[in-house]
């Protein structure tokens, strides 16, 4: 490994699998995996902890595998975090400039992200995330970059995600139950978006629709920037309980044929098709309908698209979308799901994967594994504690970061180059 070359690790922490990747990083932005562990997911519910001893056993599981294919000892990491306790809202931040040239330098930035941050919370919540938005200068409104302008006030108007006090020292009990110790924790939709999104989606304005087992993770970007952020509650596991369900069947084998079948869009479906299934109380297979095992998938589908565009909405940004919307984890993978969204969404939709990887990348060609890459992503290029989406919950105590490299990292990762 060169000297411009460091290790960086990313821990997916989801609900139906745990996902722990090693990556080197240098001045490319191409990240090269060297250490993979895959392990399925137990204690946890729809992205948060419910049972802390088994959860603490599969991360350990998880980063051994990732230590043997690596041949790293991991001792932290980035980890991701979702779940329904995950609340944002906007807040704006002043600041005057002193000293006689009225340059805006880091430090003024720096106090008029903390002035946004200092909202009210109830004692049980903390931030997670302060990303900046858009700054004013001297009442001239959308600037993204305000560094080095002259000026007398300055204004930043950010987005402040929040989480669960609780649910966040469980998951880090976990974390560090199974050795390790956490870097940042990152929001998924976040991070799966450092490894879809194109400059260009960014800029123009796209959704993030991140499809986990227990959750669905929504985030809007536009102008370079998060807008909006939320969680909800339906996600492929509610897929193939439906499955399970209907056709009175094992979750196991509605899982199988989920996966090996499933179509989102029963038009496309052979009405003639069939498939062999073992249901309960039956001692030989039987055969079922594609076309019925498809009207059950389009049922749950168009209920989850129903409620990110009913979230869109409510948010006011639905109208400010032209690329339209990023498919991505491992429900994403699902046949047709592309043209479910855009029908319900009324936008273009495309599945994304990870892009920008080499080296041990065979088992991560896929959208399952889009927030796993992008922690490694979000970490690529940043010094030890700095952060280019803001402050992070819970932080190590250790020296603190050069501002004005904190500052600078996340203007440029966030907002729109020259």
């Amino acid at each position: 490994m060169s000297t411009t070359e460091r290790i960086v690790v990313g821990i997916d922490v989801g609900t139906t699998k745990i996902c722990t990747l090693v990556g080197e990083v240098g001045s490319s932005d191409t990240i090269r995996i060297i250490g993979v562990g895959i392990v399925p997911a137990a204690g946890m519910s729809k992205g948060t902890v419910v049972d802390v001893a088994l959860a603490t056993e599969a991360v350990r599981a998880s980063r051994l595998a990732a230590e043997r294919s690596s041949g790293y000892e991991i001792g932290r990491g980035y980890v991701s975090v979702a779940g329904k306790h995950i609340l944002a809202i906007n807040s704006r931040g002043v600041t005057g400039l002193s000293g006689s040239r009225g340059v805006i330098t880091p430090a003024e930035i720096e106090r008029a992200l903390e002035a946004a941050r200092a909202v009210a919370l109830p004692h049980n919540r903390e931030v997670l995330h302060v990303i900046p938005r858009t700054f004013t200068v001297d009442g001239q409104d959308g600037i993204k970059n305000p560094l080095g302008l002259h000026a007398y006030r300055l204004e930043v108007e950010a987005h402040i995600i929040t989480a669960a006090t609780s649910s966040i020292r469980n998951l880090e009990k976990c974390i560090q139950d199974a050795g390790l110790s956490v870097d940042r924790f990152v929001l998924n939709p976040l991070a799966s978006g450092e490894s879809v999104l194109t400059k260009a989606e960014r800029e123009s304005g796209v959704v993030v629709i991140d499809i986990g087992g227990g959750t669905t993770d929504v985030a809007v970007f536009i102008e370079g920037a998060v807008w909006h952020t939320t969680i909800i509650e339906v996600g492929g596991n509610h897929i193939t309980n439906d499955i399970a369900h209907v056709l009175h069947m094992p979750v196991a084998e509605a899982e199988r044929i989920k996966i090996e079948q499933g179509n989102a869009w029963p038009e496309s479906v052979d009405n003639d098709e069939v498939l062999t299934v073992q249901p309960f109380g039956e001692d030989m297979p039987t055969q079922v309908l594609t076309s019925d095992l498809a009207q059950i998938i389009e049922a749950r589908v168009d209920e989850l698209f129903t409620l990110v565009m009913q979230e869109l909405k409510r948010s006011g940004y639905d109208g400010l979308l032209p690329a339209g919307i990023v498919l991505t984890g491992g429900t994403a993978q699902l046949k047709n799901i592309r043209n479910s969204a855009s029908k319900i969404m009324h936008l273009p939709a495309r599945v994304a994967q990870p892009d920008r990887i080499t080296g041990l990348v065979d088992r991560l060609q896929s959208p399952a594994y889009s927030t796993g890459v992008g922690l490694l992503h979000f970490a690529q290029g940043l010094d030890t504690g700095s952060d280019q989406l803001g402050t992070r919950l819970r932080r190590p105590k250790r020296e603190m970061p050069d501002l004005g490299k904190f500052v600078t990292d996340f203007l440029g990762r966030l907002l729109p180059g020259e």
